[in-house]
C-alpha cells in the first residue's frame, strides 16, 4: 500500500514538473524575446558608439512615433520649402539630430538600425549574397503588392525577374508611347474644354493623374481600358489605406486570421482583385491555345516568357497574379505622384516651366504633332526636372531590409534579425553629399546625368540601386515625359492660391489636400 502511495506521489510530481515545463518554457522564451534580447542588442550597439531612443517593453518606440506624428500632422509648409521631413518623419528627424546619422530605434521588440550613411546604404543595396533580405511586410501590404518581384528573394526572385524582364525592354516600351499619349490626350482634351469656357480653370491634377496612370497601365499592361480596370484601381486604393493604417501597429502572431472588420474587408478586396486579374489572364491563355498569341502588352509579353521554350510554365498562376498586382499598383501610383509633384515644382518655378516648354516644342513639335519615343529621349531638361522631382518628392520616403545573418556594415557589427531602415527622403537632403543647396529645387545638378549629380555615385535612390533596382523605372520615366510634354505644349499653369503645401506619406508621398492648378490655354 505504501509503495502505491509513493508511486502515486512520484506520478503527481512528474505531472507537475511536466506542467511547469510547458508553462515556464514559453514564458521564458517570451521574456528572452521581449526583455533580455533587446537589452543585449542595445548594449552591443552602445559599445560601438551607436545609441538611440530607449526600448519600451513590447511596444518599442511605436507610441513615441505615433505621438510625434500626431503633433506634426497639422503643420503646413511654405510653397518655397521642400523640407517635409520634420512633418512626415518627425521621429527620425528628432532622433537623428540627437544621435547622428546612424542610430538604433525599436519597432516593437525588433531592433531597427537607422542607416543615414551613404556608404552603408550602398553596401546594403548592392548586396548579391542574400545578407540583406526584404522584411516580412505583413498581410495588409502583401495584399496590395502580392508576392512579386518587390518581395521575393533568392532563386524565386531570379525566376520572377527572368519572366518579367522582357516586358520592360526599351524597344517594347517605346512601342507603348502611342497608347500613353492617347490616354493622356483624353485628359488634355477634357482640360481644354474646361479652360475654353472661361479662359482659365482650376483643376485638381493629383486625382486626374492617378486616374490617367491607371488608364495607361490598364492599356499598356493588360490591354483593357481604365473602365475595365477600375475595379482593381479602386480596390487597391482601399487596400493602400488599410495597409497604411497598420504600419505602426505591433504585430501579434495570428491576428491576420481573426475576422476583424479590417481583415474581413481586406479579404473581400483581395478576392475582387484576384478575380478581375484572373479573368484577364484567362482570356489570354484561351487566345494562346487558339494560336492567337498572348498579346503584345506587358501582360502578354510576361505570359509568353512564362511559357518557356518547352511550354513548361516558369511561374504558377498565383505568382503571375502577384506580379500583375505589382504592375498595377506600382505602375500607376508612383508615376501619378511623380507627375503631380513635377506639376507643383513647375507651377512654382515659371522660368523652368518656360524652358521645358521651349524644349518640348523644339524636339516634339506643336500640339498636332504625334509623340514618339525617340523624340522623348531628346528631352534633356524634362529628364533633369523629373530627376530633381524624384530627389525632392520621391514616392517612397524609406525602404527597409533585414539582416539575414550577423553582418559587418562598414565596421558596424549588426546582429541577425535587425531591421535596416534606409531614409531615402533624408539622404536626398544630405548636404554633405548634395551640397549646401540640397534643400533647393535645382534640376541643373543632373546636367551630366543621374550618375554624376554628386561626387557619391548612385546618390539618387528613388528607384533604388543594385540588382534590386526598380524594373519599371524606364516605363515610369517614359510615361512621365510623354504626359508632361502634352501638358506643356497646350497649357501654361500655376499652383492655385487655395493649395495647402502639406506632403503626406500614405505608403507613397502625396499632397495631403490634393494639388489644385490653374490652367490657361496657350495660343495654337
Amino acid at each position: 500500500m505504501l509503495d502505491m502511495v509513493v508511486v502515486s506521489s512520484r506520478g503527481v510530481a512528474l505531472v507537475a514538473a511536466a506542467i511547469a515545463v510547458v508553462l515556464v518554457t514559453p514564458l521564458w522564451t517570451l521574456l528572452v524575446h521581449l526583455v533580455w534580447r533587446p537589452h543585449a542588442v542595445a548594449r552591443a550597439f552602445a559599445r560601438q558608439g551607436i545609441r538611440g531612443p530607449a526600448y519600451r517593453f513590447f511596444v518599442g518606440n511605436n507610441r513615441e512615433t505615433e505621438a510625434m506624428r500626431a503633433a506634426t500632422s497639422g503643420v503646413t509648409l511654405d510653397l518655397s520649402s521642400h523640407d517635409f521631413v520634420p512633418r512626415v518623419m518627425p521621429h527620425y528627424s528628432a532622433w537623428m539630430s540627437l544621435y547622428g546619422k546612424v542610430f538604433l530605434s525599436w519597432s516593437g521588440s525588433t531592433p531597427a538600425l537607422f542607416v543615414g550613411n551613404y556608404d552603408m546604404v550602398k553596401r546594403i543595396l548592392s548586396d548579391r549574397a542574400g545578407k540583406y533580405a526584404k522584411p516580412d511586410p505583413g498581410p495588409s501590404i502583401m495584399a496590395l503588392f502580392g508576392m512579386g518581384l518587390v518581395f521575393t528573394e533568392g532563386e524565386d526572385w531570379a525566376r520572377h525577374r527572368r519572366v518579367v524582364h522582357p516586358a520592360f525592354a526599351m524597344d517594347k516600351l517605346k512601342m507603348m508611347t502611342a497608347a500613353t499619349a492617347a490616354c493622356a490626350g483624353e485628359v488634355i482634351r477634357a482640360w481644354e474644354a474646361r479652360v475654353a469656357a472661361s479662359g482659365a480653370a482650376t483643376v485638381e491634377v493629383g486625382q486626374q493623374f492617378s486616374e490617367l496612370t491607371a488608364d495607361v497601365i490598364s492599356h499598356t499592361a493588360f490591354g483593357t481600358s481604365y473602365r475595365q480596370g477600375k475595379e482593381v484601381f479602386l480596390a487597391q486604393r482601399e487596400l493602400q489605406f488599410i495597409a497604411f493604417a497598420s504600419v505602426n501597429n505591433v504585430r501579434v502572431p495570428g491576428m491576420q486570421y481573426v475576422p476583424t472588420k479590417a481583415n474581413v474587408r481586406r479579404w473581400q478586396l483581395e478576392r475582387k482583385v484576384r478575380g478581375t486579374l484572373m479573368a484577364v489572364i484567362g482570356e489570354r491563355l484561351a487566345a494562346a491555345k487558339e494560336e492567337r498569341g498572348y498579346g503584345t502588352d506587358l501582360l502578354g509579353l510576361m505570359l509568353e516568357a512564362n511559357a518557356g521554350d518547352g511550354g513548361q510554365r516558369i511561374m504558377s498562376m498565383d505568382e503571375v497574379i502577384d506580379e500583375c498586382k505589382t504592375f498595377f499598383f506600382a505602375g500607376h501610383e508612383t508615376t501619378a505622384h511623380l507627375l503631380t509633384w513635377a506639376m507643383f515644382l513647375l507651377g512654382t518655378h515659371p522660368e523652368w516651366q518656360r524652358r521645358l516648354r521651349e524644349e518640348v516644342l523644339r524636339e516634339c513639335g506643336g500640339a498636332d504633332t504625334p509623340l514618339h519615343g525617340d523624340a522623348l529621349n531628346k528631352l534633356k531638361l524634362v529628364t533633369m526636372v523629373l530627376y530633381e522631382t524624384l530627389r525632392l518628392y520621391g514616392a517612397v520616403t524609406m525602404v527597409a531590409r533585414r539582416a539575414a545573418a550577423d553582418v559587418d556594415i562598414c565596421g558596424v557589427k549588426v546582429p541577425k534579425g535587425t531591421m535596416l531602415l534606409i531614409p531615402i527622403a533624408m539622404l536626398h537632403r544630405d548636404e554633405e553629399v548634395w551640397g549646401a543647396d540640397a534643400g533647393e529645387f535645382d534640376p541643373l545638378r543632373f546636367r551630366d546625368g543621374v550618375g554624376r549629380a554628386t561626387a557619391h555615385p548612385n546618390a539618387l535612390l528613388a528607384f533604388s540601386v543594385g540588382q534590386r533596382s526598380c524594373i519599371g523605372q524606364d516605363f515610369a520615366m517614359l510615361e512621365a515625359k510623354a504626359t508632361l510634354a502634352l501638358v506643356l505644349r497646350r497649357f501654361a499653369f500655376e499652383v492655385a492660391p487655395e493649395y495647402v503645401h502639406a506632403p503626406a506619406d500614405y505608403l507613397t508621398l502625396q499632397p495631403m489636400h490634393g494639388l489644385p492648378v490653374v490652367l490657361k490655354l496657350l495660343d495654337p
